[in-house]
């Protein structure tokens, strides 16, 4: 499992944006904290209630935040688009981020077998993880201040 102190585990996945196009996490650090926040499910109501507070109640100007599940690039653009979410989606079908931050949920419903846990992970300018937060249960959402928190110190 990562842990904070862990350097990040580097994945390639696929980049929702405006666009859609290849995501590399290596090529989104050093420049201040990344935040990488884990979700099971597009439209799901706890996915979409985290993702609005992420999207409402959550400063994202000193990090780069992206939502990362294992749903289809398309999918998580309709998504994204719907609940106008402001930040990147990462789409992760291929279970490459999941697998290296060990954050996988067997889900077995719709013929879905694994989905990612949610989790959301800061990582610093160097690399480094700062702040991992795990859920206990499907519908927990993590700690918003503690997250701007850990930004904050990964920043410094």
């Amino acid at each position: 499992m990562t842990a904070v102190g862990d350097d990040a585990p580097d994945f390639t996945a696929s980049l929702v944006n405006d666009d859609i196009e290849p995501f590399r996490l290596a090529d989104h650090l050093g420049d201040g904290p990344v935040v990488l926040a884990f979700f099971p499910a597009a439209f799901s109501n706890t996915c979409t209630d985290e993702m609005e507070a992420l999207r409402d109640e959550f400063d994202r100007d000193d990090c780069a935040l992206f939502g990362v599940s294992t749903d289809l690039p398309h999918a998580l653009a309709a998504y994204r688009t719907q609940y106008d979410l402001p930040f990147a989606l990462v789409g992760d079908p291929d279970h490459r981020a999941i697998e290296s931050y060990d954050v996988i949920e067997d889900f077995e419903h719709y013929g879905v077998e694994t989905v990612a846990q949610r989790a959301v992970f800061v990582i610093d300018g160097d690399g480094t993880v700062t702040y991992r937060w795990l859920a206990d249960n499907s519908g927990q959402e993590p700690d918003y201040d503690a997250l701007a928190g850990a930004v904050a110190e990964a920043a410094e």
